[in-house]
């Protein structure tokens, strides 16, 4: 029950799509609409496979820096395939609000800013558990580092004197470390204080009256007065008495020099009505992010006015409206929501019962573990294995990529596979989409490391339990067919999956192989020496010929005596030439038609001495 309930601060899954994977949001609000269904305002999460290959460049290079700054070899020494794991454990926080149903909720998962004194691996180590140090704007496209982390480490923390002993007196300079703003065993009394520090209100009042700015901020007394007794009033006066060395005269003579009155002013008098309703939009949009605001509502003012403005404001009726106003509409929306398990079937599910084998080539099931669909003839991209009680559907269709269930469960919450796959070009799949039937790598307008070509030599060299497979399983492969369809490509997992189930059962004496006698290169050599191959002779150019007193016949068939026409197939020789002394010419087209009736010419065959 309490797994199903989701409240408002909840790191929850959305579904958006059943082949995509899960969103990441953290819920704001759950609103009740009119039609009685409930709506979540969520703040958006992205993965890296949201963002552009330019944002994940920076993305990287901010984590080496993070690296390099915490001085934790651990990162180092993690394995390839960890590494690969946790990029899909970091995300990056966004700005944006939007709302989608609650009913799209599919569980709950956390989601913390980077600890610098936690390990990485032990995001590894618990499920649903992700991290983030960097803010995405997907207007701007930017990625920034969260102004908002917690600084935890050594490199932040205060260098603590030894403590003095009994006796030992301290010989650092004390006006260095600190300055002196008040003695609190001054000659003056505190009634003496009191006086003094009304003379200096009735200064500032005074003040105000006289300026015209002033006048149109406060246009009554009382408003004058307010704004004289504020903080920044005492202070400066205050100040001023301990600088004349608590000298009532000299300090009230300082209040009033020979210009006219001090007159001092904070943030609050500072800003006026149309900046302050700026400051307090900005506030409900960015919350305490101030240097979003300054950057979009407030460019003109300095950071620490902001600062300063906001605690002054925290101190006004008007923020004290606010905080109720807030309250009163929060207790008007919903709390919590109960979602039930989500449990209709994907679309992306395989059903394996109604797949024909013939389908695939070499698709022979493969005995497996009692209970579990055997596959037909596809391994998982992920985990390569070859049984699983479910099947899915994954990556473009014309790949036919699959996934079995656990490695599905792990691509709709973490966003990618559990190990690197061929579309990320790191490392070929199983099932070999993207070879062709001879291993070699195709061009692929997507994917540039697909699409390189070497220009070294290279050596396929056969393994014995391929060379073995391709005797015991000529059933499943069938050579002929493939010799003869070479775009089709050959599943090997399963050829060899089912080699190893028949190689215990075959006979122990090995198969006679047909010995295949060669002739020595040095015979060669000295027949091609004696017989070299002809020139042709130049066909002559601008020979006119008389075809008037030729007549077609189309009743019958024009025979092809092995002149290279474009009525019947050339032989072997006209492609490649005739070994002989004797030069075959070319036989013209009007001499074909005139004996097409003759009978074909011997050819004449010379063996090797």
């Amino acid at each position: 029950m309490a797994a199903n309930m989701y409240r408002v601060g909840d790191y929850v899954y959305f579904e958006n799509s059943s082949s995509n994977p899960l969103l990441i949001r953290r819920i704001e609000e759950l609103n009740k609409t009119a039609n009685g269904n409930v709506e979540a305002k969520v703040v958006c999460f992205y993965r890296r496979r949201d963002i552009s290959s330019t944002l994940i460049a920076l993305a990287d290079k901010h984590a080496r820096e993070m690296e390099e700054e915490m001085e934790n070899p651990e990162i180092i020494d993690l394995p390839e395939k960890q590494k690969h794991q946790l990029r899909h454990r970091e995300l990056f926080l966004s700005r944006q609000l939007e709302s989608l149903p609650a009913t799209h909720i599919r569980g709950k998962c956390c989601v913390t800013l980077l600890n610098e004194t936690e390990a990485l691996k032990s995001y590894l180590d618990r499920e649903d558990t992700f991290f983030y140090s960097l803010v995405y704007d997907p207007q701007q496209k930017t990625l920034l580092a969260d102004k908002g982390e917690i600084r935890v480490g050594n490199k932040y923390q205060a260098d603590i004197t030894d403590l003095l002993k009994e006796g030992e007196e301290d010989e650092r300079d004390q006006s260095k470390l600190e300055e002196k703003v008040w003695d609190p065993s001054s000659p003056l009394t505190e009634k003496q204080i009191d006086q003094f520090l009304v003379v200096a209100r009735s200064v500032g009042t005074f003040a105000r009256a006289l300026d015209c700015s002033s006048s149109v901020r406060q246009p009554s007394l009382h408003m004058s007065a307010a704004a004289a007794s504020r903080d920044i009033t005492l202070f400066h006066a205050m100040d001023t008495l301990h600088k004349t060395g608590y000298d009532m005269s000299r300090a009230i003579a300082a209040l009033v020099p020979q210009g006219g009155p001090v007159l001092c002013r904070d943030e609050m008098e500072e800003w006026s009505a149309s900046e302050a309703n700026l400051f307090e939009e900005a506030l409900e949009k960015y919350g305490k992010d101030f240097t979003d605001i300054q950057q979009d509502f407030l460019p003109w003012k300095s950071l620490t006015s902001i600062i300063e403005y906001y605690y002054m404001w925290k101190t006004t009726d008007r923020y004290v409206q606010q905080k109720r106003l807030k309250a009163a509409e929060a207790e008007s929306k919903l709390k919590q929501v109960y979602i039930p398990n989500y449990n209709k079937p994907n679309p992306n599910q395989l059903n394996v019962n109604n797949v024909k084998p013939g389908l695939v080539n070499g698709a022979g099931t493969v005995p497996g573990p009692p209970g579990q669909t055997t596959g037909l003839g596809r391994a998982c991209e992920s985990c390569y294995t070859t049984s699983s009680y479910q099947w899915y559907s994954w990556g473009p269709p014309n790949m036919q990529c699959r996934l079995c269930a656990s490695c599905w469960t792990y691509w709709k919450k973490y966003g990618g596979l559990k190990m690197p796959t061929r579309l990320d070009g790191e490392r070929p799949g199983p099932n070999r989409s993207s070879m062709s039937p001879h291993g070699l790598p195709l061009r692929h307008s997507g994917s540039p490391k697909l699409a390189v070509k070497t220009r070294q030599a290279f050596y396929l060299q056969t393994s014995q339990l391929t060379r073995a497979a391709r005797r015991i399983c000529q059933d499943l492969l069938r050579p002929r067919y493939l010799a003869r369809h070479p775009y089709i490509p050959v599943n090997a997992t399963a050829i060899k999956a089912e080699c190893a189930v028949r190689l215990p059962d075959m006979p122990k004496n090995p198969i006679p192989s047909k010995q295949t006698v060669r002739k020595p290169l040095e015979s060669v050599v000295r027949y091609l020496e004696a017989h070299p191959c002809p020139l042709k002779p130049d066909p002559p150019r601008g020979a006119s010929i008389s075809t008037g007193s030729l007549t077609p016949i189309k009743s019958s068939p024009i025979l092809n005596n092995g002149s290279p026409t474009i009525l019947g197939k050339r032989t072997y020789e006209q492609h490649n030439g005739l070994d002989g002394t004797k030069p075959k010419a070319l036989a013209p087209q009007w001499e074909i038609v005139s004996k097409r009736g003759s009978a074909p010419q011997q050819e004449e065959v010379h063996e090797l001495d």
